[in-house]
């Protein structure tokens, strides 16, 4: 008997692959090996791949085979005594179970008995993907326009992949069943369990005459453009689905949905802080010494804002209402503006001398020579 190949070779991925990176390696090399395939089928490669993903994929089985190698799914030279986990069984110290299949799932999660219809129609996995927007499309609302590329069930033959229903018949490798049991040696001793039948790929059926639009397969791949709207008020993160737009269904079943993810760009000047929003804005030290009113930017045009004489560097004052729209009552934050008081670095003459007139109006020390008198005390 031929000595079996690394399942990881097999695959071609690492030993520290994940499991999507397994499940990709092995639907690439599924449909290169695949008996249907005329031009690269190999039933022996397919099966050798077969085995490597049920194996890999499982986090249990995959264990065991990191730790054991192939071993741990073969028989120790029909030698009870020589693995502590063969043999044994057979005088009820594993009550519960019905027999080494179900024993075998108990510890691998594996499949001795397949639950529902292998072969009626099933739902396509969700995925999920990103879009980035600007600042102001999260904050305002947008719509926006997204290409995909996406699996459709074929109108034509309803997903079959049959030119009609008379070329249909059932699959006289599993007899319609979707899968084939399967005898393998493993630690607890032969192990019967159920695999997709590698002649139908677990439809259940054989097709005599392909549909034409389709050529078989029961759907079409299409790249299309999908519009996505983005309600106002959204954060980073969040998603929006668009329904049918994922995975293909299985036997003609229908698609998963397709997640997208919204990232948004930051802002040059507004910093969202759940729906409030934080501005900073520059002001003469003059106008923070008498206070004024000045028109502030928010996320929805300026506002009229009233700064109080005798603000001081670093204060923040509250816009009410003018934060962000909540995205599901609709209830806007405020807008927290700090005031960055900005000190002249040159002077006019006349400033000079109009500050001079200040200073001596002020009648007292200054602020530092209090600072001084406090160390003398």
């Amino acid at each position: 008997m031929a000595e079996k190949r690394d399942f990881y070779e097999v695959l071609g991925v690492k030993k520290n692959a994940t499991k999507d990176e397994i499940k990709s390696a092995y639907r690439k090399l599924a449909k290169t090996y695949h008996p249907d395939n005329k031009e690269t089928g190999d039933e022996a490669k397919f099966k050798e791949v077969q085995e490597a993903y049920d194996i890999l994929y499982d986090d249990q089985k995959r264990s065991a085979y990191d730790q054991f190698g192939h071993a741990a799914f073969e028989q120790a030279g029909g030698n009870p005594g020589a693995n502590p986990f063969q043999g044994g069984f057979g005088g009820g110290g594993f009550g519960g179970f019905s027999d080494l299949g179900d024993i075998f799932s108990q510890f691998f999660g594996g499949g001795a008995r397949q639950r529902g219809n292998p072969t009626g129609p099933r739902r396509g996995n969700d995925v999920v993907n990103r879009i980035k927007i600007d600042f102001m499309d999260a904050i305002n609302g947008s719509d926006k326009e997204m290409t995909i590329e996406v699996d459709e069930l074929c109108v034509a033959c309803g997903g079959t992949g049959a030119a009609s229903q008379s070329d249909i018949s059932v699959c006289s490798n599993c007899k319609g069943a979707g899968y084939v049991s399967v005898r393998r040696q493993s630690l607890f001793g032969t192990v019967q369990s159920q695999e997709t039948c590698p002649s139908c790929n677990g439809s259940g059926k054989t097709i005599k005459n392909k549909c034409k639009e389709c050529g078989g397969k029961g759907y079409n791949h299409k790249r299309k453009t999908i519009k996505i709207h983005i309600p106002a008020g959204i954060k980073s993160g969040q998603q929006i689905i668009s329904r049918g737009n994922g995975e293909r269904g299985i036997n003609g079943g229908p698609n998963g949905d397709l997640y997208i993810e919204i990232l948004v760009k930051e802002h040059s000047y507004f910093k969202r802080e759940g729906n409030d929003i934080a501005l900073t804005i520059p002001l003469d030290f003059v106008d923070a010494c008498l206070g004024t009113k000045v028109d502030v930017p928010t996320v929805y045009g300026d506002v009229t804002l009233t700064i109080p004489e005798g603000s001081q560097p670093g204060q923040v004052l509250r816009m009410k209402g003018c934060g962000v729209k909540d995205l599901r009552s609709g209830k806007p934050g405020d807008q927290y503006v700090k005031l960055d008081i900005k000190v002249p670095t040159s002077l006019s003459k006349d400033q000079k001398e109009a500050l001079k007139k200040f200073k001596e109006a002020k009648k007292d020390d200054g602020l530092f020579s209090k600072f001084k008198k406090m160390f003398k005390k």
